[in-house]
């Protein structure tokens, strides 16, 4: 796979709600965007809290726009506050250093994409969206091993 497509990220969307369902997760929220940090993909699940959509994207596009999982982001927030606040200033949308937001990579290591996810805990996000990624058969990188 070259590029992600439309087709792809209604896939992943799909994988990650079912997963979630396998495991009885609380509501989720699925962003998709490709390696530019564009949204290809969104579905909130029934009974979604309201911000959920802007927390999955944010997840996402952080691990897009810094290059690593949201997993270690949220490990490099607690090292530098200060510099993931001035984050939030400079993008065109904010970034949720919080597990559950993965990129997605091709067999080569090339990034694709990321997966953002919210509803559930942060470990559970992260967890359906390794599995919606690893079920196309994508690298899935969320900073760090979980």
């Amino acid at each position: 796979m070259n590029a992600m497509t439309l087709n792809v990220a209604n896939t992943l969307v799909a994988a990650a709600l079912a997963a979630g369902r396998k495991i009885d997760a609380a509501p989720l929220t699925v962003a998709v965007l490709d390696a530019g940090g564009h949204l290809l993909a969104l579905q909130r699940e029934d009974g979604a809290s309201l911000l959920r959509p802007q927390v999955a994207m944010g997840k996402a596009w952080g691990a897009v726009a810094l290059g690593k999982g949201s997993r270690l982001l949220a490990l490099d927030a607690q090292q530098r506050p200060a510099f993931f606040a001035a984050l939030n200033g400079l993008g065109e949308r904010s970034v949720v250093p919080a597990p559950g937001g993965v990129l997605i990579r091709d067999q080569a290591g090339k990034v694709l994409g990321a997966v953002g996810i919210s509803g559930d805990t942060s470990d559970i996000d992260e967890q359906c969206a390794i599995t919606a990624i690893e079920a196309l058969g994508l690298t899935a990188d969320a900073g760090v091993a979980v």
